[in-house]
């Protein structure tokens, strides 16, 4: 099992979770973070620090989501999306993108 982030991330990357990951596992990308599966130890310690609710357990991704179990492991894989070490504040403006109907479509890769 793995921690997966999804697209409520997408143009908001929040970073608080990575200050308390204990692993190297969080990758940065131009507006969101992925999780490498590889590098989860599947500890959850991320979860409660997504302000916006953008990560779960790849057990308890709704349906419609699953396709990010794909995404996550893909893009943690790109040498442009370098590991993630400290946390930083989220992309100026994210909040306008809050309701936005169809974030994935906003995913810079």
């Amino acid at each position: 099992m793995t921690f997966v982030v999804t697209d409520a991330c997408i143009q908001c990357r929040h970073t608080d979770c990575v200050e308390v990951c204990p692993m190297t596992c969080f990758h940065e990308g131009p507006n969101f973070l992925a999780i490498d599966p590889d590098q989860c130890i599947d500890c959850s310690m991320c979860v409660p620090m997504c302000p916006v609710g953008a990560i779960y357990s790849e057990h308890d991704l709704p349906g419609d989501k699953r396709h990010f179990i794909a995404l996550n492991a893909e893009l943690s894989r790109r040498p442009d999306w370098p590991p993630l070490l400290q946390a930083k504040g989220p992309i100026a403006g994210h909040e306008q993108w809050a309701d936005h109907p169809d974030r994935l479509a906003l995913l810079a890769r």
